[in-house]
């Protein structure tokens, strides 16, 4: 899918995100960089504890970072900003959280759970326009109006995850980072929730970063994907691109690893096991380069000829 690079919607430069002290410091990203086109579905794949939540998190500014910025419609929304910025980038940007049962006040009921957004940001609305905005909101992601009045604890893993999809939803957000929002459902349900994402985004315009580590999943949503190991991105394309030529050992090994649908072919595969012993970056250190348009890897010169031979050229 061909995207005209000045509708970059969200930039992020050699973002660096660090946990512990001064003293024992970790870094959990390091020197990720990559754009968010509008109107795209980008996608984040890696093993739990690459740093995938943590990157979500320093765009949507939950995470401070340590280094680098984040650009939203070409302004800097990282670091200190005004007021007025923190605004819009709380009604621009929302987040669908991994967990529907643990993102949802349990005491509050679910009129006030989707409308508690609206409430810091829209202080103009009356009650009524509020309360319409929320049956609107519920209407749209396929849950009745008399919902509103009702606890998360009286809804199924499925519903609570649309009542959270609401909740970002109502805010009118231009960019919706959804953090594994699917890993917690039933098999039947997360069709019904990928395909009401998608719905979505046709209808309200919406761009996602879209957080998850199944590939199969990734494959059926995601415009691009940028794969992601220890907190450094290996290797960025577009989907298909990227399930026809893996590059990277990495993402070779991920793909590796998608359960096949039919028994006797799922028997004879072979499991690639990543192996980071297999660089050689003692002396020749790795570099992010475009090895063919919309094609990123991070590769030291000697496996640069090893992809570019792979590639045939």
């Amino acid at each position: 899918m061909a995207k005209d690079l000045t509708d970059v919607l969200v930039s992020v430069r050699n973002m660096e995100v660090t946990f512990g002290s001064k003293r024992h410091p970790f870094v959990a990203v390091h020197d990720v960089s990559f754009d968010i086109y509008k109107g795209e579905t980008f996608g984040l794949v890696g093993e739990s504890g690459s740093g995938k939540t943590t990157i979500g998190r320093a765009i949507i500014r939950i995470n401070p970072m340590s280094a680098g910025e984040v650009l939203f419609n070409g302004e800097r929304i990282s670091g200190k900003i005004s007021k007025e910025l923190d605004k819009q980038v709380t009604q621009n940007i929302q987040m669908i959280f991994q967990d529907p049962m643990a993102s949802l006040n349990e005491r509050a009921k679910v009129d006030y759970i989707v409308s508690e957004g609206l409430q810091n940001v829209r202080k103009d609305l009356s009650k009524e326009e509020r309360s319409k905005m929320v049956e609107q909101a519920l209407l749209d992601v396929g849950l009745l109006p008399e919902f509103a009045s009702r606890f998360p604890h009286e809804f199924s893993g499925g519903q609570r995850q649309r009542i959270g999809i609401a909740r970002a939803l109502i805010m009118e957000p231009e960019f919706i980072i959804a953090d594994e929002p699917i890993s917690a459902l039933d098999v039947s349900i997360r069709a019904q929730v990928l395909n009401l994402m998608s719905k979505l985004q046709k209808e309200h315009g919406l761009t996602y970063l879209f957080i998850a580590h199944d590939l199969s999943v990734m494959r059926f949503i995601c415009d691009r994907i940028a794969v992601i190991h220890k907190g450094v991105i290996v290797e960025l394309a577009e989907t298909e691109k990227l399930f026809a030529h893996p590059l990277h050992p990495y993402t070779r090994a991920l793909l590796s690893a998608i359960p096949l649908p039919d028994p006797k072919s799922e028997k004879h595969k072979k499991l690639v096991i990543y192996d980071p012993s297999c660089h050689h970056y003692e002396t020749d250190k790795p570099v992010w380069t475009e090895i063919e348009p919309g094609h990123f890897i991070m590769a030291n010169k000697e496996e640069l000829e090893k992809y570019n031979k792979m590639l045939g050229k």
